[in-house]
């Protein structure tokens, strides 16, 4: 979400402090005297006690990774790649199985996130909706919402009371949290807005203002303007995947959108989003599949990915150099070729300038800054973004242009230290006022200089080597001055850390997830991927250094910093094992006629839950009328008077790629498929059809038949419309029918609501490990087989990965794209997604350590539901290694 200053003054409010936020001016203000903290902000950026704080916020999906020990592991790698802040959506639906029950235990454990985030130093951005988007099912609001016969999202009196209770258990815990408090990392609360000028809208927005305040909420709040998903390019069912996502969505589209950012002089700029993670079960939105990969710059996998560098960048600038919390909008410079547009920013109180360079043509642009007193011809990729900067203040010395981005300044020792970073191949340039000659030191061979009118011009091509040095000593400074050279790659492995003995920085690992400075003794703790040097510069008095509890050798090095005698271990081979060992077993014995349905619901409703008649007197089946809101249902009706009976029609409505299948005693009549979304398509939340099957001539002599169907519903879109069967329609008879329907049995109190459908090997526990499957047959992949309906397929293995590794792995399904049948995946009873053999892209699953146990024995299981029109696997099916680091966080078993 981008708000300016205006809007956010505008839409904040006042604390119980009794802070006014509104203006566009505002104030800085202290320290209250009382314990409290407050919150304010002025033309810039937040206030925070009097301190500054320009937010570099990033979303990460805790409900989408469903092992709380990762969690961690997340939030210290966006600290560690510059983020201050993680905007945290809290999902109704998977806190809710039921109304007037929130249940916040185990996956759910909002406390133990917050916690977290308060440890690894992150503040939060708490956005509890009750409406989200955020590419949920009904966009985050629960499925039992939909059969209530309420009108969600306005100010209807049910409603109401239902998204109160929701608001009241939420900030139950959040009101423990508030940065208001004391230490707590709640910063800043967001809520719905349903949009909209008119009356009922303004109501809905002020009645939420109202019960958050009423709980206790007092740090600002913050209004969602549509309850969009975050940034990012979602992709939908049959798209290209997500590897094709990110070479469009890489790293210069995220500099492009950060530094336009800045340039814009946002001082809540938008919360893009860093770690998606896994739509897990039935959580995903109509118009997406498992994957919440989104090409997010913290992949699904929890791998960095090199989209990482802006963020890195930018945010570790923001923290350390104290003149970008100051900058105003400046009169543009513009370039000497009008393709690049150039953006000024200035401190008025320092007189540092900024410029954002933006090429949106597909060429490669030089051309020249006139009037910004950076002399030389600057260079812009195609469809890229520059930041450059001219008078800046590092420590002692004035720089008075760069054309690569400074990353970062900090104090180490007895000298100073900057960091300067751009893309491979660029040339840095950086000019340093120098009133008398100073003493330059090339401590790598890539390094040039000269000096001249009082400048210290030097030049270093980037990425050549990795890690470029420069020391600077005397030029007017009684303070050396090291700078440090970085392509983005190099600048990814660039850590620094702030501790009460002052700011350390690493050079090496592949990630540095802490620091405790013990004495003379840095203790680091971090992840290697291969063998790495290690190089460490912080206060005075460091003089050793371990390395997650291993003693580091180390000598002095020129650069002044503390540097490994040897290299970091990377991390060791991960084997994984074949699956194999494969048991089978065939499904739905409720398309038997024969099949005991006396404890299924009877269908009998006639009216829907909105009030809606039934159509021509026939019942209500829509599965959410009966409790059924996720994964797929069972009907079956018994007819009476059905002799001559020819032809029957299933009208029915479902999310994106939804299916129906039906059985006329016990034999299949056939499938219907909603087709898969195109271009213009794909952001269609409710597909309707009705499937239309004759009957066997040698079943239309009977008088009673029984007619099974089974719905797969897929998602609601954010409307939360009912799925299921519509109408029944019969030709050659007019049958009496008796429906009885069932989906999924009782919510799974580990797994949650959103785990489990009504297949029936889910109501039978097939897919749990503890399952007995040794009357299974035996079987080979890969397989295929040719029929209607659902088979299941087990099979167990061991891993036995390093206590100290961490292992991201993955399940690899594979076949000829004509054969069409899904696969619902099953890892140790948690259903981590559905693949769709035909349509696609999705091939790869993660398998998330926790419900993975990466030291001891899994269960996997695969449900296989075909339409029995060509022959279904599985295919090949196998395990892959998606990256692995030497370190990592603790993992216990979900």
């Amino acid at each position: 979400m981008g708000l300016s200053r205006r809007t956010f003054g505008a839409l904040a409010g006042t604390t119980v402090l009794g802070l006014a936020l509104g203006g566009s001016g505002g104030t800085a203000t202290g320290p209250s005297g009382d314990g409290r903290v407050r919150i304010g902000r002025d033309r810039y950026a937040l206030l925070v006690d009097g301190e500054r704080l320009v937010l570099r916020a990033g979303e990460a999906h805790p409900f989408r990774l469903p092992s709380p020990s990762l969690w961690r592991d997340v939030l210290q790698k966006m600290r560690a790649h510059g983020y201050n802040t993680v905007r945290v959506p809290v999902p109704w639906l998977h806190h809710s199985p039921a109304p007037g029950r929130h249940d916040f235990t185990g996956v759910r454990d909002l406390d133990l996130f917050l916690r977290m985030a308060a440890e690894t130093g992150l503040y939060v951005i708490l956005r509890p909706g009750p409406y989200l988007g955020a590419d949920l099912d009904g966009g985050g609001l629960p499925g039992w919402l939909t059969a209530s016969g309420v009108r969600a999202r306005t100010a209807d009196p049910a409603y109401l009371r239902h998204a109160d209770a929701w608001l009241t258990a939420v900030n139950d815990i959040a009101v423990r949290h508030l940065r208001t408090n004391g230490a707590g990392p709640v910063l800043l609360y967001q809520i719905e807005n349903p949009g909209g000028p008119d009356p009922a809208a303004r109501a809905y927005r002020e009645h939420l203002r109202r019960k958050v305040r009423a709980d206790g909420i007092d740090v600002p709040l913050l209004h969602d303007p549509a309850g969009d998903g975050p940034g990012g390019r979602p992709d939908p069912w049959g798209g290209a995947g997500y590897g094709q996502v990110r070479r469009e969505r890489d790293a210069a589209h995220l500099r492009r959108l950060l530094l336009t950012g800045l340039a814009d002089g946002d001082a809540l700029p938008e919360a893009d989003l860093a770690f998606g993670g896994t739509s897990w079960g039935w959580l995903p939105a109509p118009a997406t599949y498992t994957s919440y990969d989104r090409a997010a710059p913290i992949d699904e996998a929890r791998r960095p990915t090199a989209a990482l560098a802006p963020a890195h960048q930018l945010g570790h600038l923001l923290r350390s150099v104290p003149g970008f919390a100051r900058l105003e909008r400046a009169a543009d410079a513009p370039a000497s070729d009008g393709r690049i547009t150039v953006r000024h920013l200035a401190d008025p109180d320092t007189g540092a300038h900024a410029y954002v360079l933006r090429n949106d043509s597909a060429e490669r642009v030089t051309a020249t800054l006139p009037g910004t007193g950076i002399g030389t011809p600057v260079t812009v990729a195609a469809r890229d973004t520059r930041l450059l900067v001219a008078g800046l203040r590092l420590g002692g010395r004035k720089l008075l242009y760069s054309t690569a981005q400074p990353m970062l300044f900090l104090n180490a020792g007895r000298q100073d230290v900057a960091v300067f970073a751009g893309r491979r191949g660029e040339l840095a340039q950086v000019a340093l006022e120098c009133p008398s000659e100073p003493t330059p030191m090339r401590l790598d061979v890539e390094p040039a200089w000269s000096y001249g009118d009082g400048r210290l011009h030097v030049t270093v091509p980037l990425g050549v080597g990795g890690l470029a040095r420069v020391r600077v000593e005397g030029g007017g400074s009684d303070r050396p001055l090291l700078l440090l050279f970085a392509d983005d790659a190099t600048s990814l492995r660039l850590w620094p850390y702030d501790t009460p003995s002052g700011p350390v920085l690493v050079y090496g690992p592949a990630l540095l997830r802490g620091v405790r400075l013990d004495g003379a003794t840095a203790h680091l703790t971090g992840d290697t991927t291969g063998p790495t040097g290690l190089e460490v510069w912080g206060p005075r008095g460091l003089t050793r250094v371990t390395w997650n509890g291993s003693a580091v050798r180390t000598r002095i090095s020129a650069s002044q910093s503390l540097l490994a005698e040897r290299m970091l271990p990377g991390v060791g081979e991960v084997a994984l094992p074949a699956l194999d060992g494969w048991r089978r077993r065939t499904e739905n014995p409720e398309a038997a006629p024969d099949f005991d349905d006396s404890a299924w619901p009877a269908a009998d409703r006639t009216a829907a839950s909105g009030g809606t008649p039934a159509p021509d007197g026939q019942p209500v089946l829509l599965a959410d009328d009966y409790g059924f809101h996720h994964g797929d249902v069972w009907y079956r009706a018994r007819l009476t008077d059905a002799s001559g009976l020819t032809k029957v029609s299933l009208a029915y409505r479902t999310g994106t790629l939804g299916l129906l299948m039906a059985w006329l005693d016990g034999t299949p009549l056939g499938t219907h498929r909603m087709p898969a979304p195109d271009g213009g398509t794909a952001d269609r939340g409710s597909w309707t059809a009705t499937a239309a099957f004759r009957v066997p001539k040698r079943l239309r002599g009977r008088a009673g038949h029984v007619l099974s169907v089974l719905v797969r519903p897929m998602q609601r879109d954010g409307e939360g419309t009912a799925r299921g069967l519509t109408a029944v329609a019969f030709e050659g008879a007019s049958p009496r029918a008796s429906w009885r329907i069932q989906g999924r049995a009782a919510p799974d109190p580990v797994r949650g609501p959103l785990n489990n459908g009504g297949l029936y090997g889910e109501r039978a526990g097939w897919h749990l490990p503890g399952h007995d499957d040794g009357d299974w047959e035996p079987a080979e992949l890969p397989r295929a087989d040719r029929r209607q309906g659902v088979t299941w397929y087990r099979t167990a293995f061991r891993l036995s990965v390093d206590p100290g590794v961490d292992a991201s792995v993955g399940l690899v399904l594979d076949d000829d794209p004509e054969r069409a049948y899904r696969v619902q995946v099953f890892l140790n009873g948690w259903n981590l997604g559905q693949y769709v053999n035909d349509v696609g892209p999705q091939h790869t699953f993660v398998l998330p350590g926790g419900v993975l146990r990466t030291r001891g024995a899994n269960t996997l299981a695969l449900a296989v539901l075909s339409d029995g029109t060509t022959p279904a696997g599985p295919g090949r099916v196998r395990l892959a290694l998606l990256g692995a680091a030497a370190g990592g966080v603790p993992v216990r078993a979900v």
